[in-house]
């Protein structure tokens, strides 16, 4: 009986170790794809989304980056006639994928800030949409201008938007060259402050001015 648990034990312990060994070579295998998400989220406003998504963006990444690297093998391999530096092995595709990773994370994350992409798709009419995350970060981040905050509260804030929140519902407006808008229309500026953070949540709706001074 003794020698029957034994056995049992034994194989749950070798199907556990295939098991984590299957496991770190897919993960090892689907890296790049997760590092080129990484790079994505890490340099642009998109929030990330939920975790089933982040694992097909993943694979769809992987896919991308392993059909480039072969074309990578055959052009250090070219490049290696004129200039041998090492042998292709292992080790050397993984580097390569790891640098495709982190090139393709950025140059998505390029696009997607300057809506390079969907500027030639809206003008060949595929798409109305934008790269950016919502039609609220594209206008502030397009429309280079000072801006008039309508407060809740009735007040009116102008100012030079430094910085402004990803959503409409949260997040911080941070506001240079701050002056308060009385109701006769006359300015009081605040030439002590630096700055005001406003929060979102307390600005009604927001002017742009249409020339920047």
């Amino acid at each position: 009986m003794l020698g029957f648990q034994n056995l049992r034990i034994d194989t749950y312990i070798s199907m556990a170790e295939g098991l984590s060994k299957d496991f770190l070579e897919l993960l090892t295998y689907l890296l790049p794809g997760f590092m080129s998400a990484w790079v994505f989220y890490g340099l642009t406003s998109h929030p990330k989304p939920s975790q089933f998504e982040r694992v097909a963006q993943a694979l769809i990444f992987t896919f991308i980056i392993r059909t480039l690297v072969p074309l990578c093998k055959w052009a250090l391999e070219l490049a290696g006639n004129c200039i041998a530096i090492a042998p292709w092995s292992r080790a050397a595709e993984a580097g390569t994928a790891l640098v495709l990773a982190l090139a393709f994370g950025a140059f998505l994350a390029y696009c997607t800030n300057t809506d390079s992409i969907h500027e030639r798709l809206r003008e060949a009419g595929l798409t109305a949409r934008t790269s950016h995350p919502s039609e609220w970060f594209y206008v502030l981040s397009k429309k280079i201008t000072f801006v008039i905050l309508h407060m809740t509260d009735g007040r009116r804030l102008y100012g030079w938007p430094k910085e402004w929140p990803i959503e409409a519902d949260k997040g911080q407006f941070y506001i240079m060259l701050p002056a308060w808008i009385q109701e006769d229309g006359t300015q009081v500026d605040l030439p002590q402050l630096d700055g005001i953070l406003v929060s979102v949540k307390d600005v009604k709706w927001v002017e742009f001015l249409q020339k920047a001074d």
